[in-house]
């Protein structure tokens, strides 16, 4: 498979990615399904937009960078238009970095908001109040603290479902774009379609 096909598969899986990102993260503005009154009540690291910043919008670059690559496939990759190709393939190398960061920052958000854990109503032994009761993430293994949470019903679950998702969706989109940072690398030392002058010359 020539680079530049290589490189739009790539693109088209990040995609759908992205898109389910920044859904997962709008509705982690909406805890346990609900519309809250006030805005402190939302999971802090839900405002650091990881899902729509970093697996999202910073995502889109690289993966039309990807999918346009694919315009430089066999077998036009001879003759004079090599450099212009080598340096399209060279330039996604570039993007893919861009990537790497952006989903290298949605997974640190999300980490960080499963280890803390959601912002709730719960007693603190005196009144009820919203805060975050599960700071050291004690709340991951032992599940009966989850009790603790009286509203948004079934928002601990609902936190940690979305951020996993948000996980594990950077990990796929980070290692993705260190796919075509290599894919990136031979089209740029081999050309787009390493053996396409061949067949091209031959034809002739």
């Amino acid at each position: 498979m020539c680079s530049g096909s290589f490189a739009k598969c790539l693109g088209i899986t990040l995609i759908p990615l992205a898109i389910l990102s920044v859904l997962c993260n709008i509705l982690l503005f909406f805890p346990g399904g609900s519309v809250v009154s006030q805005n402190d009540h939302i999971t802090k690291e839900v405002w650091y937009f990881g899902g729509i910043m970093g697996s999202g919008v910073l995502m889109i670059f690289p993966a039309l960078v990807f999918l346009g690559l694919k315009n430089n496939d066999c077998c036009g990759c001879c003759g004079n238009e090599s450099c212009g190709k080598r340096f399209a393939m060279f330039t996604s190398i570039i993007f893919a970095g861009v990537g790497v960061l952006g989903a290298g920052y949605s997974f640190i958000v999300s980490t960080v908001a499963i280890h803390n854990g959601p912002t709730c109503l719960y007693n603190n032994g005196t009144d009820s109040t919203w805060a975050n009761p599960f700071n050291n993430g004690n709340y991951l293994e032992n599940h009966t603290l989850w009790d603790y949470c009286k509203e948004p019903e079934g928002i601990v679950t609902w936190h940690l479902t979305l951020f996993s998702m948000l996980l594990v969706m950077s990990l796929l989109q980070a290692v993705i774009c260190g796919i075509q940072v290599i894919n990136g690398l031979i089209g740029s030392i081999c050309g787009d379609c390493c053996g396409c002058c061949g067949s091209t010359d031959g034809a002739v």
